[in-house]
């Protein structure tokens, strides 16, 4: 199962692995084929300060958190998208968070769901009857089913 993972789910991986997500980011090669933006790859980079201070973590630490959490991750250039679906993306995201609106566009692209634990993007994106969206705990719960 394709799941498209937004930033703020990679974010929190990196600044704790061992906790929900960074073990479902590090543990679920099996069960799911995360994919994402390349540009996800140098938004990382440019917060290793944030993280470092944020994490306690130092440089090296937040480097190998990066590497783990991100190894298992298919990072898709966004030139890839059909034009028609940044559209109808802009069309759902235009007035929830239009920062979004590359993960709702890649959603459409691949016919899959996002991982977010934005709970306005989700919030505005299900009151519009955009339902290919996973919480972190729904994602947990998957996962589980899939181990019994």
């Amino acid at each position: 199962m394709k799941i498209i993972v937004d930033a703020n789910i990679v974010f929190s991986g990196i600044l704790n692995s061992n906790g929900k997500i960074g073990d479902l980011l590090i543990n679920s090669k099996k069960h799911f084929n995360f994919i994402a933006p390349e540009f996800l790859r140098y938004e990382i980079k440019d917060k290793y300060e944030r993280l470092q201070l944020v994490s306690g973590l130092n440089i090296e630490q937040v480097m190998e958190a990066e590497y783990q959490v991100c190894k298992d991750i298919t990072f898709i250039s966004e030139e890839q998208l059909n034009h028609k679906f940044w559209i109808e993306a802009y069309d759902l995201v235009q007035d929830v968070d239009v920062d979004d609106v590359q993960y709702v566009a890649y959603a459409k692209q691949f016919k899959c769901k996002i991982w977010s634990g934005d709970k306005k993007l989700i919030k505005g994106l299900k009151a519009k009857g955009f339902v290919n969206i996973f919480t972190t705990d729904e994602l947990f719960e998957l996962r589980h089913k899939r181990l019994r």
